[in-house]
């Protein structure tokens, strides 16, 4: 007999490992898969907002444990997904959101900046799938993974916004995705992307300073950015039952953005 869609959705007794954890767009997609049922660990580099971060999950009922690491680093990598499996036993579910940003022009771009963007956004990424693919979904014959990329990695940004690093990061991540899926179907691993167009936060604070959120607001089609629910359904979605048979995807959650051909 089928099952009703409740139960599609439902992550009771799963497990989930969340990067970039501790605020924003992560903490957003942590509260949905533990909202679901999911036992969760979220991960930043600073321990201090990660002890913010738990704290609210658990006042909201959620089973949340952090580890610090940094997801640029391959020790820390290695560290993460080691006790990560410590206290969950095993992962159900990954989400890749730890992520870094940079501006220069790309004639002046300093290799430093790029090699930081590069190792975060990506080879990290890279990394942690590696590390918990061997140590937990691979042998179990099973998992999600849900890569954080990026409207811009769907295509240019108008030149004021110098993004040419983290805009090649994020197609990176699109086509690491769809090479995953293709690669890891067999064991029975799911591996999507979510590409976020523009939501407030600590990454995007300077470029909406600078150019005004309504401004940025009035290229969707919904005449919005994007809000702390609008990444809920898909990441569940993705991570659960009911996404059973999407893999190797990449959804825009822009408002509309990448629905227009530029003229």
């Amino acid at each position: 007999m089928a099952r009703t869609i409740q139960q599609l959705f439902d992550l009771t007794g799963k497990t989930a490992l969340v990067t970039g954890g501790s605020r924003g767009l992560g903490l957003q997609m942590a509260q949905a898969l533990g909202e679901a049922g999911a036992k969760l660990v979220i991960s930043s580099r600073k321990a201090s907002d990660l002890d913010e971060a738990v704290a609210q999950l658990k006042s909201q009922g959620i089973d949340a444990f952090a580890i610090a690491a940094d997801c640029s680093n391959p020790e820390h990598i290695a560290h993460l997904a080691t006790n990560a499996m410590a206290h969950l036993g095993h992962i159900d579910i990954l989400v890749n959101n730890a992520g870094a940003t940079w501006g220069a022009p790309a004639e002046d771009y300093p290799l430093e900046a790029w090699d930081k963007v590069m190792n975060l956004n990506i080879r990290g990424y890279f990394l942690l799938c590696q590390q918990v693919g061997k140590l937990s979904m691979i042998p179990r014959k099973g998992g999600r993974i849900v890569n954080i990329a990026s409207i811009s990695g769907l295509g240019g940004n108008p030149p004021d916004l110098q993004m040419v690093a983290y805009n090649t990061s994020k197609g990176a991540v699109v086509n690491f995705t769809r090479t995953m899926a293709a690669e890891w179907g067999k064991h029975g691993i799911r591996v999507n992307a979510i590409c976020p167009g523009f939501f407030p936060s600590k990454m995007t604070k300077g470029v909406l300073e600078k150019f005004g959120e309504d401004n940025m607001a009035a290229h969707a089609p919904l005449l919005r950015l994007g809000d702390d629910e609008d990444l809920k359904g898909l990441c569940l979605l993705l991570s659960s039952d009911a996404g059973k048979h999407i893999t190797g995807q990449a959804i825009a959650v822009d408002g509309g953005v990448t629905c227009i051909v530029a003229g």
